[in-house]
């Protein structure tokens, strides 16, 4: 396990690539971004946007997904204020919300001035489908990516709206594997297979389980069906620069509100990801399987985007790793799975390659430096 010199991603992050200058690919990703005419591309999009506008007959241009995140938010700003869209506002619901998550969703739709409609998986179905992930492959938010990209399709579709909005594409963004249609054009109709899903395929996680008919939100339309109702998807990030500060600077004017205790445990940020519970476990156990977790994504943003410098990551970073997540009573209850039982699932998934008994504490075996 190695590690950037300019950000501190690890090796190990699946679809990454560290060249020999020891510079990786999501660092040399920002280096092209610096060589883009944002306002070309911004012209681009006016262009798509000038395209639809006012031809629904159902009404509404624009379908964004919304979480009552900052990057949500900025979102459906840039859509309805910026490109003068009538936006419909999607949102999936956390089955463990926060109170800052449903006050800033609620303060979004009052702010902005935007239709909501949001979708409520069966609750059984989901946990379900959330045990088999992270006993499978150590990924229960699998569940609600699946479910989240699914269902937002099928809105679409339902609505015929023509156009969904999307936030950044995550393998451009942080270095990941990355469609050759988003990189040229920011299309996200391959959403989808994008690398949350990389562990294994939807059908092959569920095969042991009996629910044909529970899943209709958890399974796209078929590409074919988009493509014939003139739905496009795309990547916003591709249009204008993705800065999570500024997002979070925008955000707050329309009242969103960062976490009021402050930062959780191994996290550097209180403003990120604040939505629901279940994803401070989830991302953990990416620190058992990759070596990295929270303090690392939150410091890379910064470091991409101008706001810190590598020392000062490594120190926020060493400082903070080990952490325990929050949320932990919650993951267990919400799973029907005890802590003995969560524990021997969760050392299962352990990277004993990168890992190594020190006192008796698990230790990278090579930190950060």
């Amino acid at each position: 396990m190695y590690y950037c010199k300019r950000c501190v991603l690890p090796n190990t992050k699946p679809g990454l690539k560290i060249d020999n200058e020891g510079i990786c690919s999501a660092c040399r990703a920002v280096e092209l971004k610096k060589t883009i005419d944002w306002s070309e591309r911004s012209a681009k999009l006016h262009k798509i946007c000038d395209g639809i506008r006012g031809k629904n007959k159902n009404g509404y241009d624009c379908l964004v997904p919304v979480s009552g995140g900052k990057d949500s938010i900025m979102q459906v700003y840039t859509m309805s204020q910026k490109y003068n869209l009538n936006v419909l506002a999607v949102n999936v619901v956390a089955h463990v919300q926060t109170v800052e998550g449903i006050e800033n969703l609620n303060s979004m739709v009052e702010n902005l001035g935007v239709d909501l409609i949001t979708i409520s998986v069966r609750p059984s179905t989901h946990k379900r489908i959330r045990k088999m992930a992270l006993i499978k492959v150590g990924n229960p938010n699998y569940a609600e990516h699946r479910v989240v990209f699914a269902a937002v399709a099928r809105s679409a579709y339902f609505y015929k709206i023509p156009l969904v909005v999307w936030g950044e594409d995550i393998g451009v963004e942080f270095g990941g594997n990355i469609d050759k249609d988003s990189l040229e054009d920011g299309d996200a109709k391959e959403l989808i297979n994008n690398d949350l899903f990389r562990e294994i395929e939807f059908d092959s996680l569920i095969s042991d389980a009996s629910l044909n008919d529970e899943l209709l939100f958890y399974k796209p339309p078929e590409l074919n069906e988009i493509k014939n109702a003139n739905i496009k998807s795309i990547y916003l990030g591709y249009y204008q620069w993705w800065d999570g500060i500024k997002h979070y600077k925008i955000a707050k004017t329309f009242g969103f509100k960062g976490r009021k205790s402050g930062p959780l445990p191994g996290n550097y940020l209180n403003y990120d990801n604040i939505d629901e519970k279940l994803c401070e476990v989830h991302l953990w156990l990416k620190f058992l399987k990759l070596g990295f977790w929270r303090p690392t994504d939150h410091t890379c943003y910064n470091i991409w985007n101008g706001y810190m410098n590598r020392p000062e990551a490594v120190e926020i970073v060493n400082s903070l790793q080990y952490d325990f997540p929050a949320y932990i009573e919650e993951f267990l209850e919400f799973h029907q799975i005890s802590e003995d039982e969560f524990f021997r699932v969760a050392e299962g998934f352990r990277n004993k390659e990168i890992f190594v008994k020190k006192s008796n504490k698990w230790r990278l075996r090579n930190e950060l430096t």
